[in-house]
């Protein structure tokens, strides 16, 4: 990603509407469908400035993986240990069979071969274990949000199924979610492509439309995996081993 990317995610990443309210989603969601044992071992691979640690320790011990050099210094500093540097596909010196759940979250998109990488993650599962994921939706949403990202694709509900069937898993609770705000954001990337806007619209908005956006996106986490969500700009699923 784009090193403003990263900036903006250290500064932002306790107060912007999308990180809180997606925090909560994710708990939700994982203490409902997750069937995680007590003493869970947890990687988050890609896991940025480290902003979704402290929600992914309320189930487990947590190790993390970081590629880039600053946002992993942080990470370290919120896990109270060292994060790894391993990048995928490969997962070199990430034992297999090591971990209860594998956590993905808005990072296949960013890896050119997807395939290969979801083959990698499972490989470092115990037997039973899942992989919690989410990948950004629909590539007619694709924006100078996707370039900065370094993104490398969307996906469509339809194809990410496929890649998680290609890959050898199978899909639980696969769905969309950030769908209640979805006309919002399709209005604002499609104004910032007639505008010819060349980054990112992930700083923060007014303190008021914060708020309202974070209590908006937060009712999500009484539906998602409980009800089908309409189109959002995400897709989630929890992903096994066939």
């Amino acid at each position: 990603m784009d090193r403003i990317v990263y900036e903006r995610m250290a500064a932002h990443d306790t107060t912007h509407w999308w990180y809180r309210a997606r925090r909560d989603i994710l708990a939700d969601y994982l203490a409902r469908w997750g069937d995680l044992p007590k003493d869970a071992h947890i990687l988050e691979i890609g896991c940025g400035t480290g902003h979704n640690l402290p929600m992914l320790a309320q189930f487990g011990e947590i190790d993390a993986i970081e590629i880039d050099e600053t946002a992993g210094a942080k990470a370290s500093e919120r896990l109270g240990k060292p994060v790894g540097t391993a990048p995928l596909p490969e997962l070199v010196g990430v034992a297999p069979g090591s971990y209860d759940m594998v956590a993905v979250l808005d990072v296949i998109e960013h890896v050119e071969d997807d395939v290969a990488a979801l083959k990698a993650i499972a490989a470092a599962l115990k037997p039973g274990g899942k992989i919690l994921i989410t990948v950004p939706a629909h590539q007619w949403m694709w924006s100078a949000h996707d370039v900065v990202n370094h993104h490398k694709r969307r996906y469509s509900k339809a194809g990410f199924a496929a890649l998680l069937a290609k890959s050898g898993l199978e899909g639980h609770k696969l769905g969309y979610f950030n769908s209640l705000l979805f006309p919002v954001a399709v209005a604002a990337r499609f104004a910032g492509k007639l505008m010819g806007k060349d980054d990112s619209d992930d700083s923060p908005p007014p303190k008021p439309l914060n708020t309202l956006f974070e209590g908006i996106f937060r009712l999500e986490r009484h539906m998602v995996g409980r009800v089908p969500l309409p189109p959002g700009l995400s897709l989630i699923a929890l992903a096994s081993v066939k």
